[in-house]
């Protein structure tokens, strides 16, 4: 008796746009060059924002509007976030209100790491 084979086709599942939580992941381990620091303890991010086709916007502030690596850090943002599943295009805006205060806006353990109490 000949045993017959079934071949099964694997689907590529679209997983859909990420949610603002993988989102927020992925921006956890983009570091500040200068500051070796994510620039989410950091406070530097401001929004985030995922459209049902996986457009995904990011609002963000610099250390000061002279910051050097701010082209930097966009580039970064937009290479890691297009690298996720779901993520079809990133948009990264620059924004300057409210202006970043450390003593507000940073973590407790980067309050600590830079000397601010």
């Amino acid at each position: 008796m000949a045993e017959e084979q079934q071949t099964t086709e694997i689907d590529e599942v679209d997983p859909g746009p990420p949610t603002e939580e993988a989102v927020r992941a992925v921006l956890d381990t983009v570091e500040d060059p200068e500051l070796r620091m994510s620039i989410t303890e950091l406070g530097l991010i401001y929004g985030v924002e995922v459209d049902p086709e996986g457009m995904v916007t990011v609002d963000m502030t610099l250390t000061s509007p002279a910051c050097p690596v701010g082209p930097m850090l966009q580039g970064m943002i937009y290479h890691k976030l297009m690298q996720t599943p779901g993520v079809e295009d990133v948009e990264v805006n620059l924004v300057w209100n409210p202006p970043w205060d450390p003593r507000t806006m940073a973590s407790e353990d980067v309050k600590m790491a830079l000397g601010i109490w």
